[in-house]
């Protein structure tokens, strides 16, 4: 990891404002993600917008872009939590899409369901309207290493 993103992350843990970090990462700009500290955890937002539609026929957001989000979730979460300087690496990501995704903004959030030594894994899920109707989850298995 490059010094730079070491110290985004340290100041992100310092600050609790991850906006720095999340605006270093070019495909998370694409998608339009922002993140913010709520309710002692990380929440995300992906913004809409029209380039994020994969059926226009429905439409409906495309299911790469919500993947994406997912896993960026789980990773951010995994930094949030554990003092790994690291960007997590997938091992494995398996998701469940449960609904079509709207073209309104898609809000994320993630937790870690067990710390290993070297690998974490991590349930995160995502909604439009109701956090307790998720239009898409996962659970990923990310490789943590140490600096």
């Amino acid at each position: 990891m490059s010094d730079l993103v070491t110290a985004l992350l340290d100041d992100a843990r310092r600050t609790r404002n991850w906006s720095a970090l999340v605006e270093c990462i070019p495909y998370l700009q694409f998608l339009g993600v922002s993140l913010e500290e709520r309710d002692s955890g990380l929440v995300g937002r992906m913004r809409y917008a029209e380039h994020l539609v994969g059926n226009p026929a429905v439409p409906a957001l495309h299911g790469g872009a919500l993947g994406a989000l997912l896993e960026a979730a789980a990773q951010f979460e995994v930094l949030y939590r554990h003092e790994s300087v690291v960007l997590p690496k997938t091992v494995t990501l398996t998701i469940d899409y449960l609904r079509p995704g709207k073209p309104v903004d898609t809000l994320v959030r993630a937790r870690v369901v067990k710390q290993g030594r070297r690998v974490s894994s991590v349930q995160a899920w995502a909604w439009q309207d109701d956090e307790a109707q998720p239009t898409v989850q996962a659970t990923v298995h990310l490789l943590v290493l140490s600096g």
